[in-house]
């Protein structure tokens, strides 16, 4: 009967973090767009400027590197299982190449996450999805290859946006006596 409790209440409190998660969510979400909507006004909507740069870099940034993050935390936890099938692809070792691939994925995508040299740290990411696409996935179908190519091509932005407002990079290298 104590284990039957036991089960019951733990089943409950994983309900209820669970529902609490949703809630928190749902909340994060309407006060955004509450304020999203207070910012955009009809005449800043139909205009062709940009509304928001910084908020959409931040987002961007925080997608990108938040998926980089995520594979090459994978790499990492999966290191033993995952090195042995990793090939050689472009001549300098599989297990130099697997390091680089982690390196770029997860060291780096912390970086472009952080917003901390951020154009510095798309450079070895950009180099990795180049690889990807063309070389170690260059015979395979455009559906199987596709990922590192919608990789390739974020690469692109996040590096002429940089890290924008929202980062380490602005709070430490702070411009000065810039108008804004």
């Amino acid at each position: 009967m104590p284990l039957l409790i036991d089960f019951l209440c733990n089943l409950i409190l994983k309900a209820f973090k669970i529902s609490l998660f949703k809630w928190l969510i749902n909340e994060f979400i309407v006060i955004f767009l509450l304020k999203t909507i207070n910012l955009l006004s009809m005449k800043k909507l139909l205009s062709p400027l940009s509304v928001g740069t910084d908020a959409a870099t931040l987002l961007l940034r925080l997608f990108f590197g938040g998926m980089f993050v995520y594979f090459g935390y994978g790499k990492i936890a999966m290191y033993n299982e995952i090195l042995p099938q990793f090939g050689d692809i472009i001549g300098i070792g599989s297990e130099l190449s697997f390091h680089l691939v982690i390196f770029s994925e997860f060291f780096c995508g912390l970086l472009i996450l952080l917003g901390l040299f951020t154009r510095l740290s798309v450079i070895p990411v950009f180099i990795t999805m180049i690889v990807a696409y063309f070389i170690a996935h260059g015979q395979d179908e455009f559906q199987a290859k596709m990922p590192a190519f919608i990789f390739l091509v974020l690469c692109i932005p996040v590096f002429i946006l940089g890290s924008g407002r929202y980062s380490l990079d602005y709070l430490i290298f702070k411009p000065k006596n810039r108008i804004q």
